[in-house]
């Protein structure tokens, strides 16, 4: 196996990982995740509806990673990397509770640009 393949191993791990901790987590409906709803308008009641939702999601697209990375979830995992990040400051946590994140977005985002940025839509769903 060579380098790129070795380092995209250890991005789609990483990253797996990553989805799986908080998919776990927003399952679990983590009461700390509350505030992050609020922060942008949503009652605790939607919050407790929808953190199931999400973690189903969020449980799938770590299996996906690991099992065939597809192009389209890997740039939905960049951006609700960033959202969940961002959602840190929003709610009223110091900017360095974003920042500490970088991670949550970069390494979909690194997986996808090694993969190469698809050219049309097919690609989008390889």
């Amino acid at each position: 196996m060579d380098s790129i393949k070795k380092a995209e191993w250890v991005l789609r791990i990483a990253v797996a990982g990553e989805f799986l901790g908080h998919g776990v987590f927003a399952l679990q409906a983590k009461q700390g995740w509350i505030p992050y709803f609020t922060a942008v308008g949503l009652s605790p009641e939607s919050a407790m509806t929808l953190l199931p939702l999400i973690g189903a999601m969020d449980v799938l697209l770590a299996v996906l990673v690991l099992v065939r990375p597809v192009n389209i979830a890997l740039l939905w995992m960049t951006f609700w990397g960033i959202w969940t990040a961002l959602l840190r400051p929003i709610a009223g946590e110091p900017i360095w509770d974003f920042v500490e994140r970088f991670a949550n977005w970069g390494a979909p985002l690194a997986l996808l640009l090694m993969r190469g940025w698809p050219q049309n839509w097919r690609e989008w769903f390889k």
